[in-house]
């Protein structure tokens, strides 16, 4: 998997699930930028996603969020603005069978969300087709809007 993971380039790899390299474990890696340390995640379960604000008209909790453009290495060049909680507390075990508890922000945030989306069935395209976001297909390096 780190492999499959470092020889990502176009684009370039962020975060391998165990799924798609065809093994059936809830196992996946990341690497946010080219020169970290590749992290492995076992077992992940995303126990809390950080509230922002009160909402003074709903009384409600607003969850941040940021849309990012995201891609798959499954889905070879297909894009799409996903939006995300942007703040996540994980429970995780590691290879050395630690269990860890913490919390993820920003880019780290949408990758770990990502990739446990992988291990519970779902892929990107389905998240734009909830947000009845735009899905684009790359073609000579630029986006072009897949009608549906």
């Amino acid at each position: 998997m780190k492999n499959t993971l470092i020889a990502a380039h176009d684009p370039e790899g962020v975060g391998l699930a165990a799924v798609q390299v065809g093994i059936n474990i809830r196992l996946f890696i990341i690497r946010p930028k080219k020169r970290e340390k590749i992290k492995i995640f076992i077992n992940p379960e995303i126990l809390k996603i950080e509230s922002g604000t009160k909402s003074k008209t709903e009384n409600k909790q607003k969850v941040e969020t940021k849309t990012t453009l995201e891609g798959c290495l499954s889905v070879d060049k297909i894009w799409s603005e996903i939006s995300r909680p942007q703040k996540i507390h994980l429970k995780y075990q590691t290879i050395d069978e630690a269990m860890h508890e913490e919390w993820f922000e920003g880019f780290e945030a949408v990758i770990v969300q990502h990739e446990v989306d992988h291990l519970d069935g779902i892929l990107f395209t389905r998240r734009a087709l909830e947000q009845n976001t735009t899905l684009f297909e790359e073609k000579r390096g630029k986006l072009h809007k897949i009608e549906l």
